[in-house]
């Protein structure tokens, strides 16, 4: 048998297992490894300026392609611990990346040696498994069992600690004899569906809530499929976003509190059945339950067999992965078709078409400062089909998912669950080092930009380029907008005159100069006749440098944007709607009055 060092023996199963791309940091307890990385070859390694950060690239560079798995490394102690944020988002999201991380010697472990932190039992509750490895002869099985399980069931994220004496140890491993281990899925049976689909025949207004699982299972040409046979409008979740196209004919728009349009809601409110696949039942999805589920029936397909009844009590639970459950949909619909068994749901249809032309968001301002909603009235002209949008949480996420436009799975990339400020430019990052000639358009408010600023530089060391669009207001939008809930507006203002750059006024950092002091290129907007020719020269620059570039747009300091604090009939629109064509140009389809 080949002997080799444990730490070589992990990096050849990483390549067997399909790793092509890695994130991290290294450090003294981890260089065994990193060694291992260089001598093995066939990994390419982007170096973090923060290990949080490589956890994130990691997602990043997850979910941007079906099948890929990031890796994120760092060292021991705080490495790992900076690294726990990356990794509840990835198990919140069912996002499987694999973390490494390296430790003390194993006779170290608890005599409180220099960085030597407990790191499995603080990752176990946000990894499906998190393991010290205390003898080297098991590194092999360990790193075999972390990627079974991570494509296993519900995705999600895995952690292996590794001792510095046990990634130095000779063990004997034969590359050439690897095998992974057999994926588990879950699988609906005949009858279930069959009953599923008895059951969406015998409503009138039936709608499927189309989850992320799906985009997970690679199944979203399959849902398609199924929902064209059978008629059925279709809303996707925030996680399910572009599983079908924005200007689909059956796509109805996003329900929820906060990342949905007014015709999504609208169209929900009128069905009377819901099929739920690969999606949670999000509480900003569903906003008050007695609201969501009265009148309706439901069924729920997930792949994890908790998920089904833990928010409501479907009328039926079918735990399945997303493309088995789909794959017997589309069957036994299409034998139904064959018998002339399937009604004709096209006024139904046409009805959720007619509400996303009647009711709409405006998005055309010509306000100075800016007003949002123009920022993503000009984006959708300026970024096509083909783009990947990637975004976290704040106001500039919400108003994002509102206006912009998605035609592809994998093409609205959201950190859902968690929410972390500062994901975006390292998620970004991930998904252009996994998509390198794509369209990557990030989006960012003021304070998720600042919380982890240094990345960029990555971007720049590396040549990775994407085009980041920054709406600053120096607020917490959000914050401030669920402060008036109590009557206070406290430690949310994030102005100040900046006094190396005055003509800024108010608004504080000079994120133009602090871009560029990082490589990177930045614009800045102040006025709405700029932003489509800023955004035209960011591509360019992007292109040319191949480096991120900044569009900053500085908009208006108070905007309150439109969501509700209770159910999906409640939502409060803050700012106008549309009256008039002119109001909404760039919407899905052209705005008629009613």
């Amino acid at each position: 048998m080949p002997r080799m060092t444990a730490a070589r023996a992990a990096v050849e199963i990483l390549k067997l297992e399909g790793v092509t791309n890695a994130f991290g940091v290294p450090g003294a307890a981890i260089n065994p490894f990193y060694a291992a990385l260089k001598a093995g070859g066939g990994i390419d390694h982007t170096l973090a300026r923060h290990v949080e950060g490589a956890s994130h690239m990691a997602e990043g560079y997850t979910r941007s392609r079906a099948g890929n798995i990031g890796v994120c490394i760092g060292t021991s102690g705080p490495a790992g611990t900076d690294m726990i944020t990356g990794l509840y988002s990835a198990i919140a999201d069912s996002v499987p990346i694999l973390c490494i991380t390296g430790q003390a010697p194993v006779a170290k472990l608890h005599k409180e040696d220099f960085q030597a932190v407990d790191i499995a039992s603080i990752a176990k509750p946000v990894t499906k498994a998190a393991t010290t490895v205390l003898e080297a002869a098991q590194v092999p099985g360990v790193f075999q069992q972390a990627f079974h399980l991570m494509r296993s069931g519900r995705p999600g994220p895995v952690l292996i600690d590794l001792p510095i004496d046990v990634q130095l140890t000779e063990i004997e491993f034969d590359p050439e004899t690897y095998q992974p281990l057999p994926v588990y899925k879950p699988a609906a049976s005949r009858a279930q569906i069959e009953k599923a689909i008895g059951l969406l025949l015998a409503s009138e207004r039936p709608l499927i809530v189309a989850g992320g699982g799906i985009i997970n299972a690679d199944a979203c040409e399959l849902l398609v499929e199924f929902a064209e046979l059978t008629g059925t409008p279709v809303i996707p979740t925030l996680m399910g976003w572009g599983i079908l196209a924005d200007d689909h004919e059956l796509n109805a728009g996003m329900v929820g509190l906060q990342t949905s349009h007014r015709y999504g809601n609208a169209n929900f409110l009128e069905s009377d059945f819901v099929l739920g696949i690969g999606n949670r039942w999000a509480n900003r999805h569903t906003g008050d339950l007695a609201v969501y589920t009265k009148g309706r029936t439901f069924v729920h397909v997930d792949i994890e067999p908790t998920q089904l009844g833990r928010i409501f009590a479907p009328d039926l639970g079918i735990a399945s992965d997303a493309k088995a459950a789909l794959e017997l949909f589309v069957e036994v619909a299409k034998e139904i078709e064959a018998a002339g068994r399937l009604p004709d749901r096209s006024a139904w249809a046409a009805s959720t078409q007619e509400r996303k032309a009647r009711l709409q968001r405006r998005t055309h301002f010509d306000n100075v400062p800016l007003k949002p909603q123009r920022v993503y009235e000009e984006m959708n002209r300026a970024f096509g089909p083909e783009t990947r949008y990637v975004t976290t949480i704040g106001l500039s996420q919400i108003a994002g998912a509102q206006m912009l436009h998605v035609y592809k799975p994998r093409h609205w990339i959201n950190c859902g669950q968690a929410g972390p400020l500062g994901w975006t430019i390292p998620a970004a990052l991930g998904v252009a080092t996994a998509d390198p000639e794509g369209q990557v358009v990030a989006l960012s408010g003021d304070y998720d930009f600042q919380f982890m600023l240094e990345e960029l530089a990555v971007g720049a060391q590396h040549n990775i380029p994407y085009v980041h669009v920054l709406v600053n207001n120096s607020y917490l939008g959000l914050i401030r907008q669920a402060q008036r809930n109590l009557d206070i507006n406290f430690q949310v203002n994030l102005e100040f005159e900046n006094i190396n750059s005055p003509e800024l006024g108010a608004y504080g950092v000079d994120h133009v100069k602090v871009v560029e002091g990082l490589g990177c290129k930045a614009i800045r907007v102040t006025e709405p006749d700029q932003l489509l020719p800023a955004f035209e020269e960011a591509k360019k620059l992007a292109a040319e440098f191949r480096v991120p570039v900044v569009v900053e747009a500085i908009l208006e300091r108070v905007t309150n944007i439109s969501m509700g604090a209770a159910g999906i009939d409640a939502i409060n629109e803050w700012e106008d709607i549309a009256t008039e064509p002119g109001h909404a140009p760039t919407s899905i389809r052209p705005f008629v009055a009613g």
